[in-house]
């Protein structure tokens, strides 16, 4: 069956409301709370909003103009430049997921959000990420952060899965 034009811009968009419905969310949720941070406490500053929870984790205003571990710190722009090759190669690659494997839409979806709260809007118009969650004395990371972890967990839990189903229908 041949589609007209307008079908297959409509499907185009419906596969991409998927990613977009994730990936907004999480890029609004954490500019949001990197905005509270950096306007309510001085950097370096740690709020711990009652004394027993300090052991566990704290809130702390921290400026990482590197990756990881304030890894590179003097790359701002080769982050910039992998985030905006990282969304490209999503923003292309998502419509050719298949509609039932959810785990790798979901993973995407996740990625996308952090990549872009993180890498784009922070480095492009701060220069830096703002960090503020400390848990334990671990280093500390953000929201954006966070989806990036679990878009990876997503993916390797999904692709596991998916392997274990392969391996069990090849036993049948």
């Amino acid at each position: 069956m041949i589609e007209d034009g307008s079908q297959t811009k409509t499907n185009i968009w419906v596969k991409y409301c998927f990613l977009l419905v994730v990936a907004i969310p999480v890029v609004i949720i954490d500019q949001i709370t990197k905005f509270i941070v950096r306007n309510n406490l001085e950097l370096e500053e740690t709020w711990v909003p009652w004394p027993w929870v300090d052991r566990f984790g704290r809130i702390v205003h921290w400026k990482n103009e590197g990756s990881a571990f304030n890894l590179l710190s003097w790359n701002n722009w080769v982050f910039v430049l992998l985030a905006l090759i990282g969304v490209v190669v999503i923003v292309y690659y998502f419509p050719r997921i298949p509609q039932h494997d959810w785990t790798f839409r979901l993973s995407m979806g996740l990625l996308l959000g952090g990549i872009i709260g993180n890498n784009l809007i922070d480095r492009m118009f701060l220069g830096y990420v703002t960090d503020f969650i400390m848990v334990g004395y671990f280093d500390v990371f953000n929201l954006a952060d966070v989806s990036n972890f679990a878009g990876l967990i997503v993916l390797v839990a999904g692709y596991l899965a998916e392997e274990r189903k392969n391996k069990s229908m090849k036993k049948e």
